[in-house]
């Protein structure tokens, strides 16, 4: 939505003329304050890694389904598949993208993810998230360590199967981030 510029003054002059807001008081928002962990650690946070783990479902999915839309011609009706150079191509492209759309928010004083493919929560009237640092690098790694662990072949399948698919394979997996169990976590140095 553009605003023109006369809307553009009215609405900064709400903000500006005391009782402006009509009683209610000024909205406010501070940037979400990180721990240590938060923000010096290497690795994903223990509590954003199933946030993570959806973020890069997502963006996996995402890359494959562009690469294959370009292969899809109307005339044969069918989706086409991605030879296994091919995929293997673009699953490394996309977890060496830059992932600067992702960031972290606080909402009711719990931390989250947000960024394309994240679902939204509970939405405040206003809120700061946190993008750039060591967020992309993270989810980079995060995306890296799924390629390895699961492999291209596997990853591909399941992306076949829809994205529901490759995010339980990838997020819901009795050892994955999103688990109800209590994770084995390997101790990172």
């Amino acid at each position: 939505m553009r605003l023109s510029p006369l809307q553009l003054l009215l609405l900064l002059g709400a903000w500006v003329i005391p009782g402006g807001l009509g009683g209610r008081s000024p909205l406010t928002a501070t940037a979400p304050q990180l721990d240590d962990e938060e923000r010096y650690s290497t690795h994903m946070p223990t509590h954003l890694r199933c946030d993570a783990c959806r973020a890069v479902a997502y963006q996996m999915w995402q890359h494959l389904s562009e690469a294959e839309a370009k292969l899809h011609t109307p005339e044969s009706g069918r989706r086409r598949e991605l030879s296994e150079s091919g995929y293997t191509d673009v699953l490394d492209r996309s977890c060496s993208q830059s992932w600067q759309g992702y960031g972290v928010r606080e909402v009711n004083q719990v931390k989250h993810l947000t960024g394309p493919g994240l679902s939204k929560g509970p939405e405040p009237s206003i809120s700061v998230m946190v993008t750039g640092g060591p967020w992309p690098i993270r989810l980079s790694m995060t995306c890296l360590r799924y390629l390895g662990e699961f492999g291209e072949d596997q990853i591909y399948e399941a992306h076949q199967q829809g994205r529901g698919a490759l995010e339980a394979l990838l997020c819901e997996s009795p050892r994955g981030a999103c688990s109800k169990d209590e994770p084995v976590t390997k101790e990172e140095l």
